[in-house]
């Protein structure tokens, strides 16, 4: 691959993770604009994660017969319609099945693209590249969820399907022109292997880490979706453009992938996993405190451990994987979603009955259940 595939296949990453995370900060305007609770309104996060889920081996699988490139290009272009459709939505109910067909899309990059990577680098470079994509699905994230927010405020909440629609349609052209072309698959096969799905589920070290991405992921999405009810009520009373500036704390997950692959030589996987883990669960804790400064830090400190998990995570099963890597790369995606999928709706209950507190303690529950799989499953 060259340097100009590296920047398109970066550059997309950042589109498709913007689309992704387009409602979150704007969660409250949705509830406002078409009368729905906390709850409901997450479901326009979680039915794109949970759609993310339920398609990421169909997408693995079908990379690894018909080619990477092909999967790559055609998902993300596809990605564009819905993406500027639900602009249109006339009716929270359309704009959550035009979500759900984002969700059926997005995976075409996310599943692939680190088994992409891995056709053609290995080793340390393999590290550097996949710290590289880490580190842009995180300005992906962080731009979705900043700008969002902005332009929601000042140009209501359809302007930004507008804006990261176009960007994607802008990625999938780039990819088209600069991704090199994938081997000649020996047959075409577009639904997966049930037995290449069994072959990884027999594999511990491989459980372990799916569910410590989907345990990671719950704690993550679930801070960030329910972070604006938390905010923009007393005691703050925080508005959505400045609670949206909140998510700058990506900026630290841009930096931890990034330094990543420092580490990787020297430490252990399942220790920088154990430690992120930690981190992550400090700064979850932290935001029980009601200073606008401390959950400000509490939130670049979740950051740093998730990032510092999902930087490694995602080598690991491609290196724990003996065969089929791409269906494991596509299992440990889906086992990552659905966390984030039970993350953007099961803590809105605890929110609703229990405030703030009950988002942290099942943030602190799943990091717990993390722990455990790198304790005693990755081993």
């Amino acid at each position: 691959m060259t340097r100009r595939s590296l920047l398109a296949l970066n550059f997309a990453a950042v589109a498709v993770f913007s689309d992704l995370y387009i409602t979150q900060p704007i969660l409250p305007i949705l509830s406002a604009r078409f009368g729905v609770t906390p709850a409901t309104a997450g479901l326009s996060v979680s039915i794109v994660v949970l759609a993310i889920a339920v398609s990421s081996p169909v997408w693995g699988s079908l990379s690894d017969t018909v080619g990477r490139r092909r999967v790559i290009v055609a998902s993300t272009g596809l990605l564009a319609v819905p993406t500027l459709l639900a602009a249109l939505a006339p009716s929270f109910g359309v704009l959550l099945v035009l979500r759900a067909f984002q969700g059926l899309l997005i995976p075409g990059l996310t599943a692939v693209a680190v088994a992409l990577l891995g056709d053609h680098f290995s080793g340390a470079p393999l590290a550097a590249r996949v710290a590289g994509w880490i580190g842009a699905t995180v300005v992906g994230g962080l731009s979705g969820r900043v700008l969002s927010g902005v332009i929601g405020t000042f140009l209501d909440w359809h302007a930004p399907f507008v804006l990261f629609g176009l960007l994607t349609a802008v990625a999938a052209v780039l990819l088209a022109r600069t991704l090199p072309e994938s081997p000649r698959p020996a047959s075409v096969r577009p639904l997966p292997d049930p037995r290449e799905m069994l072959v990884h589920f027999r594999s511990r070290r491989l459980v372990g880490a799916f569910l410590i991405g989907g345990a990671v992921l719950f704690a993550f999405i679930a801070v960030f979706t329910f972070l604006p009810y938390y905010l923009t009520a007393p005691p703050f009373g925080l508005s959505t453009a400045t609670v949206s500036s909140f998510y700058f704390a990506y900026v630290a997950g841009v930096v931890t992938s990034l330094l990543v692959p420092r580490f990787s030589g020297r430490i252990r996987e399942r220790s920088l996993m154990a430690v992120g883990l930690l981190v992550a669960a400090a700064g979850v804790a932290g935001t029980l405190i009601s200073s606008v400064p401390v959950i400000a830090t509490s939130l670049v400190v979740i950051c740093v451990g998730m990032f510092l998990v999902q930087a490694t995570a995602p080598a690991f099963v491609n290196v724990s994987a003996a065969s089929a890597k791409g269906a494991a790369g596509a299992l440990y995606v889906t086992f990552y979603y659905l966390g984030a999928t039970l993350g953007s709706y099961l803590p809105g209950l605890a929110f609703q009955r229990w405030a703030w507190p009950g988002v942290v303690g099942a943030c602190l529950v799943s990091l717990a259940v993390a722990l455990a799989s790198d304790r005693w499953l990755c081993a």
